[in-house]
């Protein structure tokens, strides 16, 4: 199953690191199998507040993306990221192919007492 890496990066000034961490930054998770799905492009806030900016890096399983959060590659140039932007990050595994939300529905029904 798919995983996913997913960052929601508080605003931050321009600076050096950051051009750093990122022009770095591909060749961290490319060993992964890893690759940009959002990169800080324009969101559109439909509800609720989302300030910042958001970064999304597919991987082809959980394991892949826990080895490169983990990579001495990518510790190496976290802290360039780290150090001017704060934020929050999170792995999160996909649903599998054909996932059918009404089971978890189900679920929570009968967990409710339903």
């Amino acid at each position: 199953m798919p995983a996913y890496v997913i960052a929601h990066l508080q605003d931050s000034a321009p600076h050096p690191d950051i051009a750093e961490y990122i022009e770095r930054l591909p060749a961290t998770f490319e060993p992964y199998g890893g690759r940009f799905l959002v990169h800080v492009t324009p969101h559109e806030t439909v509800e609720g507040t989302w300030p910042g900016a958001v970064v999304m890096i597919g991987f082809p399983d959980l394991p892949q993306a826990r080895a490169w959060w983990n990579s001495p590659a990518y510790q190496e140039a976290a802290p360039l990221r780290s150090r001017h932007i704060e934020g929050d990050i999170i792995i999160v595994e996909g649903v599998p192919e054909g996932y059918d939300p009404t089971e978890t529905a189900k679920a929570m029904r009968e967990a409710a007492g339903e």
